[in-house]
Protein backbone atom coordinates (compact mmCIF):
# COMPACT_ATOMS: atom_id res chain seq x y z
CA UNK A 1 0.00 0.00 0.00
CA UNK A 2 1.25 3.41 -1.00
CA UNK A 3 1.90 5.66 2.22
CA UNK A 4 0.05 8.83 1.78
CA UNK A 5 -1.04 11.47 4.19
CA UNK A 6 -3.66 10.30 7.15
CA UNK A 7 -6.97 11.86 7.14
CA UNK A 8 -8.34 12.63 11.10
CA UNK A 9 -11.94 14.76 11.74
CA UNK A 10 -10.29 17.23 14.06
CA UNK A 11 -12.60 18.46 16.35
CA UNK A 12 -13.64 22.23 18.00
CA UNK A 13 -12.58 22.72 21.38
CA UNK A 14 -10.92 25.12 24.03
CA UNK A 15 -7.16 25.14 23.04
CA UNK A 16 -7.44 25.44 19.37
CA UNK A 17 -6.37 27.77 16.92
CA UNK A 18 -7.86 27.40 13.07
CA UNK A 19 -8.44 23.67 14.24
CA UNK A 20 -4.69 23.57 15.53
CA UNK A 21 -4.17 22.60 19.24
CA UNK A 22 -2.53 25.69 20.75
CA UNK A 23 -0.45 23.83 22.83
CA UNK A 24 1.62 21.88 19.51
CA UNK A 25 2.01 25.21 17.95
CA UNK A 26 3.33 26.57 20.80
CA UNK A 27 5.78 22.62 21.19
CA UNK A 28 7.08 23.11 17.14
CA UNK A 29 8.06 26.67 17.96
CA UNK A 30 9.59 25.98 21.04
CA UNK A 31 11.30 22.92 19.02
CA UNK A 32 12.08 25.49 15.72
CA UNK A 33 13.81 28.30 18.54
CA UNK A 34 15.42 25.90 19.87
CA UNK A 35 17.06 24.70 17.03
CA UNK A 36 17.66 27.86 15.49
CA UNK A 37 19.50 28.84 18.24
CA UNK A 38 22.27 26.02 17.07
CA UNK A 39 22.83 27.19 13.32
CA UNK A 40 25.83 27.62 12.20
CA UNK A 41 26.26 31.57 10.63
CA UNK A 42 25.55 31.55 6.76
CA UNK A 43 22.73 31.24 4.87
CA UNK A 44 20.47 27.88 6.44
CA UNK A 45 17.15 26.62 6.85
CA UNK A 46 14.94 24.59 9.11
CA UNK A 47 11.54 22.94 9.38
CA UNK A 48 11.03 22.41 12.95
CA UNK A 49 7.36 21.55 11.84
CA UNK A 50 8.70 19.02 9.43
CA UNK A 51 10.68 17.32 12.44
CA UNK A 52 7.59 17.24 15.20
CA UNK A 53 5.47 14.83 13.87
CA UNK A 54 8.38 12.17 13.56
CA UNK A 55 9.57 12.98 16.79
CA UNK A 56 5.80 12.59 18.67
CA UNK A 57 5.32 9.75 16.61
CA UNK A 58 8.60 7.63 17.88
CA UNK A 59 7.70 9.26 21.70
CA UNK A 60 4.70 6.94 21.74
CA UNK A 61 6.31 3.91 20.16
CA UNK A 62 9.57 4.08 22.13
CA UNK A 63 10.78 2.69 25.50
CA UNK A 64 11.68 3.96 28.51
CA UNK A 65 14.32 6.32 28.43
CA UNK A 66 13.97 7.07 24.91
CA UNK A 67 10.27 7.68 25.34
CA UNK A 68 10.72 10.62 27.90
CA UNK A 69 13.55 11.70 25.79
CA UNK A 70 11.72 11.60 23.00
CA UNK A 71 8.19 13.35 24.37
CA UNK A 72 10.52 16.15 26.15
CA UNK A 73 11.84 17.02 22.80
CA UNK A 74 8.87 17.38 21.07
CA UNK A 75 7.25 19.28 24.12
CA UNK A 76 4.19 16.82 24.45
CA UNK A 77 3.07 13.40 26.24
CA UNK A 78 4.45 10.33 24.86
CA UNK A 79 0.90 8.41 25.52
CA UNK A 80 -0.85 10.75 22.85
CA UNK A 81 1.49 11.97 21.23
CA UNK A 82 0.92 9.90 17.66
CA UNK A 83 -2.26 11.53 17.38
CA UNK A 84 -1.23 14.57 18.07
CA UNK A 85 0.77 14.48 15.02
CA UNK A 86 -1.81 13.28 13.00
CA UNK A 87 -4.09 15.92 13.99
CA UNK A 88 -1.49 18.45 13.25
CA UNK A 89 -0.96 17.04 10.15
CA UNK A 90 -4.90 16.85 9.48
CA UNK A 91 -5.20 20.00 10.02
CA UNK A 92 -2.48 21.66 8.43
CA UNK A 93 -4.29 20.37 5.09
CA UNK A 94 -7.05 22.71 5.79
CA UNK A 95 -4.56 25.49 4.78
CA UNK A 96 -4.71 26.10 0.85
CA UNK A 97 -1.14 27.37 0.35
CA UNK A 98 0.36 24.84 2.81
CA UNK A 99 0.74 21.06 2.12
CA UNK A 100 1.50 18.09 4.65
CA UNK A 101 1.94 14.50 4.70
CA UNK A 102 3.21 11.73 7.14
CA UNK A 103 4.62 8.25 5.49
CA UNK A 104 5.99 5.29 7.12
CA UNK A 105 7.62 2.14 5.67
CA UNK A 106 7.92 -1.22 7.06
CA UNK A 107 10.16 -3.94 5.89
CA UNK A 108 7.94 -6.82 4.56
CA UNK A 109 10.17 -9.18 6.87
CA UNK A 110 10.09 -6.91 10.02
CA UNK A 111 7.78 -8.88 12.28
CA UNK A 112 5.21 -6.11 14.03
CA UNK A 113 3.60 -5.90 17.31
CA UNK A 114 0.00 -6.40 17.94
CA UNK A 115 0.34 -2.71 18.93
CA UNK A 116 1.75 -1.22 15.71
CA UNK A 117 -1.41 -0.15 14.18
CA UNK A 118 -2.40 1.83 17.11
CA UNK A 119 0.78 3.89 17.21
CA UNK A 120 0.72 3.83 12.92
CA UNK A 121 -2.36 3.91 11.27
CA UNK A 122 -2.55 1.22 8.26
CA UNK A 123 -3.32 4.47 6.13
CA UNK A 124 -0.04 5.68 6.92
CA UNK A 125 2.28 2.41 6.23
CA UNK A 126 3.30 1.34 3.09
CA UNK A 127 6.08 -1.55 2.49
CA UNK A 128 9.73 -1.80 1.94
CA UNK A 129 10.84 -4.77 -0.05
CA UNK A 130 14.65 -5.46 0.11
CA UNK A 131 15.10 -4.16 -3.14
CA UNK A 132 17.49 -1.51 -2.96
CA UNK A 133 17.13 0.54 -5.61
CA UNK A 134 13.03 -0.07 -5.84
CA UNK A 135 12.68 0.63 -2.61
CA UNK A 136 14.83 4.28 -3.13
CA UNK A 137 12.88 4.65 -6.40
CA UNK A 138 9.26 4.79 -4.49
CA UNK A 139 10.74 6.94 -1.22
CA UNK A 140 12.35 9.51 -3.87
CA UNK A 141 8.53 9.60 -5.74
CA UNK A 142 6.99 10.05 -2.03
CA UNK A 143 9.08 13.00 -2.09
CA UNK A 144 8.65 14.72 -4.90
CA UNK A 145 5.02 14.09 -4.88
CA UNK A 146 4.47 15.79 -1.64
CA UNK A 147 6.20 18.68 -2.21
CA UNK A 148 4.96 19.31 -5.55
CA UNK A 149 8.81 18.59 -6.92
CA UNK A 150 10.74 20.88 -4.97
CA UNK A 151 12.39 17.81 -2.76
CA UNK A 152 12.69 15.22 -5.25
CA UNK A 153 15.01 12.66 -3.03
CA UNK A 154 14.32 10.96 0.41
CA UNK A 155 17.41 12.22 2.83
CA UNK A 156 18.73 9.04 3.83
CA UNK A 157 20.40 5.97 2.61
CA UNK A 158 18.31 2.66 1.45
CA UNK A 159 20.70 -0.15 3.28
CA UNK A 160 20.32 -3.95 3.29
CA UNK A 161 19.54 -3.59 6.91
CA UNK A 162 17.35 -0.56 6.90
CA UNK A 163 13.73 -2.08 8.70
CA UNK A 164 11.39 1.01 8.93
CA UNK A 165 11.27 4.73 7.36
CA UNK A 166 9.07 7.28 8.84
CA UNK A 167 8.97 10.60 7.07
CA UNK A 168 7.15 13.74 6.76
CA UNK A 169 7.20 16.20 3.85
CA UNK A 170 5.76 19.84 3.60
CA UNK A 171 5.02 22.29 0.67
CA UNK A 172 4.46 25.75 0.84
CA UNK A 173 3.23 28.12 -2.33
CA UNK A 174 2.04 31.45 -1.83
CA UNK A 175 1.66 34.52 -4.11
CA UNK A 176 1.87 38.62 -2.27
CA UNK A 177 -0.55 40.27 -2.54
CA UNK A 178 1.15 42.83 -4.03
CA UNK A 179 4.62 41.91 -5.82
CA UNK A 180 7.62 43.76 -5.66
CA UNK A 181 9.26 44.91 -8.46
CA UNK A 182 12.73 42.98 -9.17
CA UNK A 183 16.28 44.42 -10.58
CA UNK A 184 19.49 44.06 -10.25
CA UNK A 185 21.10 46.50 -7.43
CA UNK A 186 24.56 47.22 -6.70
CA UNK A 187 25.70 47.71 -2.83
CA UNK A 188 28.16 50.38 -1.79
CA UNK A 189 27.83 49.99 2.00
CA UNK A 190 27.86 47.12 4.44
CA UNK A 191 28.99 43.94 4.33
CA UNK A 192 27.38 43.26 0.79
CA UNK A 193 29.47 46.10 -0.40
CA UNK A 194 31.05 45.81 -3.77
CA UNK A 195 28.55 42.71 -5.05
CA UNK A 196 25.58 43.12 -7.39
CA UNK A 197 22.03 41.36 -6.50
CA UNK A 198 18.79 40.21 -7.65
CA UNK A 199 16.92 42.88 -5.64
CA UNK A 200 13.15 43.25 -4.59
CA UNK A 201 11.51 46.96 -3.92
CA UNK A 202 7.82 47.68 -3.22
CA UNK A 203 5.63 50.68 -1.78
CA UNK A 204 2.27 50.60 -0.24
CA UNK A 205 0.69 52.05 2.64
CA UNK A 206 0.09 49.55 5.25
CA UNK A 207 2.80 51.20 7.65
CA UNK A 208 1.82 48.54 10.66
CA UNK A 209 3.26 45.51 8.21
CA UNK A 210 6.28 47.09 10.21
CA UNK A 211 6.33 46.59 14.43
CA UNK A 212 9.53 47.20 16.33
CA UNK A 213 9.81 44.77 19.58
CA UNK A 214 11.42 45.51 22.52
CA UNK A 215 14.55 43.34 22.15
CA UNK A 216 15.50 45.64 19.55
CA UNK A 217 14.32 43.48 16.04
CA UNK A 218 12.26 44.97 13.66
CA UNK A 219 10.18 42.76 11.82
CA UNK A 220 7.97 42.94 8.18
CA UNK A 221 4.92 41.02 7.89
CA UNK A 222 4.84 40.09 3.97
CA UNK A 223 1.27 38.99 3.27
CA UNK A 224 0.21 36.21 0.84
CA UNK A 225 -2.76 36.01 -1.49
CA UNK A 226 -4.31 32.68 0.84
CA UNK A 227 -3.62 31.97 4.44
CA UNK A 228 0.33 32.58 4.58
CA UNK A 229 2.34 35.53 5.83
CA UNK A 230 6.06 35.96 5.35
CA UNK A 231 8.00 37.73 8.49
CA UNK A 232 11.50 39.26 8.02
CA UNK A 233 13.53 40.26 10.82
CA UNK A 234 16.33 42.04 11.27
CA UNK A 235 18.31 43.63 14.35
CA UNK A 236 21.13 46.12 15.15
CA UNK A 237 24.10 46.11 13.16
CA UNK A 238 25.77 43.11 14.79
CA UNK A 239 23.40 40.99 16.11
CA UNK A 240 23.91 37.25 16.40
CA UNK A 241 22.05 35.39 14.42
CA UNK A 242 20.88 33.36 16.82
CA UNK A 243 19.43 36.11 19.25
CA UNK A 244 17.54 37.32 16.14
CA UNK A 245 16.19 34.20 15.11
CA UNK A 246 14.79 33.18 18.49
CA UNK A 247 13.21 36.67 18.43
CA UNK A 248 11.96 36.91 15.25
CA UNK A 249 9.82 33.31 16.34
CA UNK A 250 8.78 34.92 19.61
CA UNK A 251 7.24 37.57 17.38
CA UNK A 252 5.72 35.31 14.67
CA UNK A 253 3.71 33.82 17.53
CA UNK A 254 2.64 37.21 18.87
CA UNK A 255 1.65 39.34 15.64
CA UNK A 256 0.16 42.21 17.92
CA UNK A 257 3.33 42.93 20.23
CA UNK A 258 5.54 45.95 19.16
CA UNK A 259 5.49 48.91 18.28
CA UNK A 260 3.54 49.28 14.58
CA UNK A 261 5.32 51.35 11.50
CA UNK A 262 2.16 54.13 12.08
CA UNK A 263 4.02 55.18 15.24
CA UNK A 264 7.71 54.86 14.10
CA UNK A 265 6.77 57.40 10.93
CA UNK A 266 6.23 59.91 13.89
CA UNK A 267 9.63 59.56 15.49
CA UNK A 268 12.47 61.53 14.02
CA UNK A 269 13.25 63.61 10.98
CA UNK A 270 13.64 62.56 7.38
CA UNK A 271 17.14 60.37 7.21
CA UNK A 272 16.66 59.90 10.90
CA UNK A 273 17.16 55.54 11.64
CA UNK A 274 13.97 55.01 14.22
CA UNK A 275 14.59 51.15 14.43
CA UNK A 276 17.17 49.07 12.91
CA UNK A 277 16.88 48.93 9.25
CA UNK A 278 14.30 51.63 9.11
CA UNK A 279 14.67 55.65 8.26
CA UNK A 280 12.79 57.97 7.93
CA UNK A 281 12.04 59.24 4.06
CA UNK A 282 10.15 61.38 1.83
CA UNK A 283 7.18 60.22 -0.58
CA UNK A 284 5.51 61.82 -3.87
CA UNK A 285 2.61 60.00 -2.85
CA UNK A 286 -0.50 61.29 -1.44
CA UNK A 287 0.21 60.04 1.93
CA UNK A 288 2.55 58.56 4.29
CA UNK A 289 3.98 54.80 2.92
CA UNK A 290 6.09 51.81 3.59
CA UNK A 291 8.89 50.79 1.04
CA UNK A 292 10.14 47.80 1.55
CA UNK A 293 13.41 46.49 -0.53
CA UNK A 294 15.31 43.26 -0.31
CA UNK A 295 17.07 40.57 -2.22
CA UNK A 296 15.45 37.60 -3.69
CA UNK A 297 16.74 34.85 -1.89
CA UNK A 298 16.90 30.85 -2.57
CA UNK A 299 18.58 28.62 0.18
CA UNK A 300 18.31 24.53 0.12
CA UNK A 301 20.57 22.35 3.26
CA UNK A 302 20.70 19.28 4.00
CA UNK A 303 20.99 18.63 7.88
CA UNK A 304 22.06 15.69 9.84
CA UNK A 305 19.69 15.32 13.08
CA UNK A 306 22.09 13.01 14.66
CA UNK A 307 24.54 15.22 14.82
CA UNK A 308 22.56 16.95 17.17
CA UNK A 309 21.25 14.57 19.02
CA UNK A 310 20.41 15.07 22.15
CA UNK A 311 18.86 19.00 20.88
CA UNK A 312 16.01 16.27 19.54
CA UNK A 313 15.53 13.85 22.15
CA UNK A 314 17.49 10.92 20.34
CA UNK A 315 20.58 10.27 22.56
CA UNK A 316 19.12 6.44 23.68
CA UNK A 317 17.51 5.40 20.81
CA UNK A 318 20.42 5.79 18.45
CA UNK A 319 22.50 3.43 20.77
CA UNK A 320 22.89 -0.35 21.20
CA UNK A 321 19.22 -1.54 22.09
CA UNK A 322 20.90 -4.90 23.43
CA UNK A 323 17.80 -7.56 23.38
CA UNK A 324 14.68 -6.28 24.41
CA UNK A 325 15.10 -3.06 21.75
CA UNK A 326 14.07 0.36 21.39
CA UNK A 327 10.97 0.56 19.98
CA UNK A 328 9.04 -2.65 21.49
CA UNK A 329 5.27 -0.81 20.17
CA UNK A 330 6.47 -1.11 16.73
CA UNK A 331 8.41 -4.60 16.47
CA UNK A 332 9.70 -7.54 18.91
CA UNK A 333 12.95 -7.20 16.85
CA UNK A 334 15.74 -4.70 18.44
CA UNK A 335 15.68 -1.42 15.96
CA UNK A 336 18.00 1.43 16.54
CA UNK A 337 17.67 5.20 15.11
CA UNK A 338 20.49 4.76 12.29
CA UNK A 339 19.36 7.78 9.79
CA UNK A 340 17.87 11.10 10.55
CA UNK A 341 17.69 13.80 7.97
CA UNK A 342 16.40 16.84 6.93
CA UNK A 343 16.22 18.43 3.53
CA UNK A 344 14.20 22.06 3.48
CA UNK A 345 14.16 25.15 0.61
CA UNK A 346 13.12 28.09 0.76
CA UNK A 347 12.57 30.60 -1.56
CA UNK A 348 11.65 34.34 -1.79
CA UNK A 349 11.01 35.81 -5.28
CA UNK A 350 9.12 39.19 -6.83
CA UNK A 351 6.06 37.29 -6.78
CA UNK A 352 5.84 35.02 -3.83
CA UNK A 353 7.29 32.34 -1.70
CA UNK A 354 7.49 29.05 -1.64
CA UNK A 355 9.27 26.11 0.73
CA UNK A 356 9.36 22.34 0.87
CA UNK A 357 10.90 20.24 3.57
CA UNK A 358 11.27 16.51 4.00
CA UNK A 359 12.45 14.56 6.97
CA UNK A 360 13.27 11.32 7.49
CA UNK A 361 14.19 8.82 10.24
CA UNK A 362 15.68 5.29 9.65
CA UNK A 363 15.24 2.73 11.80
CA UNK A 364 17.62 -0.07 11.62
CA UNK A 365 18.04 -3.87 12.39
CA UNK A 366 20.04 -3.76 15.75
CA UNK A 367 23.40 -6.32 15.52
CA UNK A 368 22.42 -9.09 17.11
CA UNK A 369 25.34 -11.20 19.34
CA UNK A 370 25.11 -15.18 17.59
CA UNK A 371 25.94 -18.66 19.21
CA UNK A 372 29.28 -19.17 18.72
CA UNK A 373 29.45 -22.76 17.68
CA UNK A 374 32.86 -24.81 17.40
CA UNK A 375 34.59 -25.10 13.55
CA UNK A 376 37.26 -26.80 11.78
CA UNK A 377 40.23 -24.60 11.09
CA UNK A 378 42.33 -26.12 7.92
CA UNK A 379 45.59 -24.38 6.73
CA UNK A 380 47.48 -25.94 4.19
CA UNK A 381 50.97 -24.16 4.87
CA UNK A 382 53.36 -27.23 3.72
CA UNK A 383 53.44 -29.56 0.15
CA UNK A 384 50.38 -30.48 -0.35
CA UNK A 385 48.72 -32.20 -4.09
CA UNK A 386 45.56 -31.10 -5.89
CA UNK A 387 43.98 -33.22 -8.74
CA UNK A 388 40.71 -31.89 -10.90
CA UNK A 389 38.09 -34.42 -12.32
CA UNK A 390 34.96 -34.11 -13.58
CA UNK A 391 32.36 -34.19 -11.23
CA UNK A 392 29.82 -36.85 -12.50
CA UNK A 393 32.11 -39.69 -13.85
CA UNK A 394 35.06 -38.42 -11.48
CA UNK A 395 37.30 -38.37 -14.37
CA UNK A 396 40.71 -37.14 -13.67
CA UNK A 397 41.89 -34.05 -15.43
CA UNK A 398 44.94 -32.63 -13.94
CA UNK A 399 47.07 -33.73 -10.84
CA UNK A 400 49.99 -32.16 -9.60
CA UNK A 401 51.70 -31.02 -6.39
CA UNK A 402 52.52 -28.21 -4.93
CA UNK A 403 55.92 -28.11 -3.08
CA UNK A 404 56.01 -24.33 -2.41
CA UNK A 405 54.10 -21.56 -3.14
CA UNK A 406 54.47 -19.88 -6.15
CA UNK A 407 52.93 -16.12 -5.99
CA UNK A 408 54.87 -13.34 -4.52
CA UNK A 409 54.15 -11.41 -1.55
Amino acid sequence: MAAAAFEVVVTERRGRVDGMDADVVEAVNALTTRWAKTLEPGNTVVSGLGLWPLLALLATAADEPGRTELADAAGVEPDGAAAKALELVSAIEESADLHAALGVWVHQQLKLSESFDSVVPAALTGALTGDLSADKAKLDAWAAEHTDGLIREMPIEVTPDLAVVLASALSLRTTWTRPFKEQIKRVYDGPWSGGSWHWLERSDQDLDAVRLHENGLTVITVQGDADVDVLLGIGASGAAQPEVLAGLLEASAKPEDGQPGGALIQQGQPGHEVAPAIKIGLTTSSGPELKLSLPSFSVKVEHDLLAQRELFGLTTVTTDPGPSGHFSAISPEPLVVGQAKQTVLARFFATGFEAAAVTAMGLMRASMPTNQERRLDVELDRPFGFVAVLRESRLPVVAGWIDQPTEPE
